[in-house]
């Protein structure tokens, strides 16, 4: 059995369809009793956890050997995730694979100081790990930016020109998989990445190209990309955290491209263009 945190979000939700495809048996573990109550009516092993409740996370997390660790974007979640090693330790847990983010190791901004502390705590906890590092989501475009898309036919960011090498989630799931189900992973980590990069210039040239319409970016000062965040109800930290996410791609250390996909899983990673065109008719 294999428990996958965060079963209900858009990175752990693909995990867990691929996982069921592939045939292996999960537990699904969500903040949500609705979602408990609807994985159960498809057959799912499911479970209801609270990152705040040790209990929760050792019941969900008891009778399986692997675990998917994807913590929710919280103030205080190093400290959670810290939690929940300590109660996948106590539970029997005997492998970790961990969402992180790319270039944790370096600790050169605030998410990777969120993630690495937690890396650190698996890897002195005795229990096998592996960790995915993955670039920004190629998702983002419909999880953050498709409303004002859809409202104004632009985005918003502090990027500038940078270059990301923006990732495909189901790509991120798909290494997740192998992770979890092949034991010859374990003790490596590996940076995500998509098969090339673009700034976000040429994101708004691509979507504009599938969409059948011009789409803008809008560079913004990035006191400016703070207030409009704060204003739509951000806390202050989640904000500043963001924010300096925007300096790291401005730096360029967010411009790599790796094949780590391709070496783990077989295959390619999916190009932008093509998920662009998937969305085309979510963002008109």
């Amino acid at each position: 059995m294999i428990c996958i945190t965060g079963a209900g979000g858009t990175l752990g939700s693909e995990v867990l369809a691929q996982m069921r495809a592939a045939g292996a048996p999960v537990r699904a573990a969500f903040h949500s009793a609705d979602k408990v109550d609807a994985a159960r009516t498809q057959g799912i092993d499911a479970a209801l956890i609270d990152f705040d409740d040790p209990h929760s996370l050792r019941e969900a997390f008891a009778g399986c050997p692997s675990l998917f660790l994807l913590g929710h974007n919280a103030i205080d979640q190093t400290e959670l995730e810290l939690a929940a090693v300590d109660a996948a330790r106590s539970a029997g847990v005997r492998h970790i694979v961990k969402q992180s983010v790319i270039g944790a190791q370096k600790e050169d901004y605030s998410l990777a100081r969120v993630h690495r502390p937690v890396e650190q705590a698996i890897e002195a906890s005795g229990m096998m790990w592996t960790f995915l590092r993955p670039n920004s989501f190629m998702q983002n475009v419909l999880t953050f930016m498709s409303p004002t898309i859809r409202a104004e036919s632009a985005f918003y960011s502090a990027s500038g020109e940078a270059r990301i090498s923006h990732v495909d989630v189901r790509d991120i799931a798909a290494v997740a998989v192998q992770a979890l189900l092949r034991p010859e992973h374990a003790g490596h980590a590996y940076t995500l990445t998509g098969p090339d990069a673009f700034s976000y210039d040429e994101l708004a040239e691509t979507l504009s190209s599938a969409v059948g319409h011009t789409i803008t970016h809008v560079d913004l000062p990035p006191n400016e990309l703070r207030y409009g965040m704060v204003d739509m109800g951000m806390p202050d930290e989640i904000a500043d955290r963001l924010l300096d996410l925007e300096r790291y791609f401005r730096s360029g250390e967010a411009s790599p491209v790796t094949d780590d996909i391709e070496r783990v899983t077989g295959r390619a990673p999916r190009r932008f263009a093509d998920y662009a065109r998937e969305i085309a008719p979510m963002l008109r």
